[in-house]
């Protein structure tokens, strides 16, 4: 996507969802306490690293032992409505307008989950990481790490403006009616040749 028109429908979006934003922010405080933000090392263009800010949407709650609980015991209730309507991500604009992210892309990770990825994960690089994503359009929650790869490297061989426009569209759909995994596009992207590696079955967290 040209660079001017990222800015301006980054700048559109600030100006539509800041009222809704503070809001969100709002209810974390109210729900979760301070922090309001989480912030995380992630890797961008070329493996260069930058921090990724997001809305939290989990508590610190442990167990007896002192050890987190898992994710889904951790994520409040408007933590879930915030990460259904993309709210948790509003940060990121800045993020954008800065130049460390981009509308549409593969979403940034942890450097050491992009390392574990080996040739894959640099060529998964080669493109800025986005707010949104071939992979969070097409199933994102109910894909398995290997199958979000394969759409990044997908994306990132077929990516047009035509195509971040309609990424872009349907994230919005998501947004209101939910996930859904899409076999076409899984089909599509398996059947590529364009992979090296296999992605593990360890976590990752975008």
């Amino acid at each position: 996507m040209n660079r001017f028109i990222e800015i301006l429908l980054c700048l559109c979006a600030l100006v539509f969802a800041f009222p809704f934003f503070v809001f969100a922010a709002l209810l974390t405080l109210l729900t979760l306490g301070r922090p309001v933000f989480f912030t995380q090392t992630r890797a961008g263009k070329g493996g260069t690293v930058f921090i990724l800010a997001k809305l939290r949407t989990m508590s610190d709650a442990r167990d007896a032992g002192g050890n987190l609980l898992p994710d889904e015991r951790r994520v409040s209730t408007s933590g879930i409505w915030l990460r259904r309507l993309r709210l948790d991500e509003f940060p990121q604009l800045l993020s954008i307008l800065r130049g460390e992210m981009a509308l549409v892309g593969p979403r940034p990770l942890k450097p050491e989950t992009v390392a574990q990825f080996g040739a894959d994960g640099v060529r998964r690089g080669a493109v800025r990481p986005g707010l949104t994503g071939w992979a969070q359009v097409s199933g994102n929650t109910s894909l398995s790490n290997e199958e979000k790869l394969r759409l990044d490297l997908w994306y990132i061989a077929h990516r047009s403006a035509a195509l971040d426009l309609q990424i872009i569209f349907e994230t919005i759909g998501v947004a209101l009616f939910g996930e859904h995994k899409n076999a076409s596009r899984l089909d599509a992207a398996s059947s590529w040749k364009g992979l090296d590696n296999g992605a593990d079955n360890k976590q990752v967290s975008a």
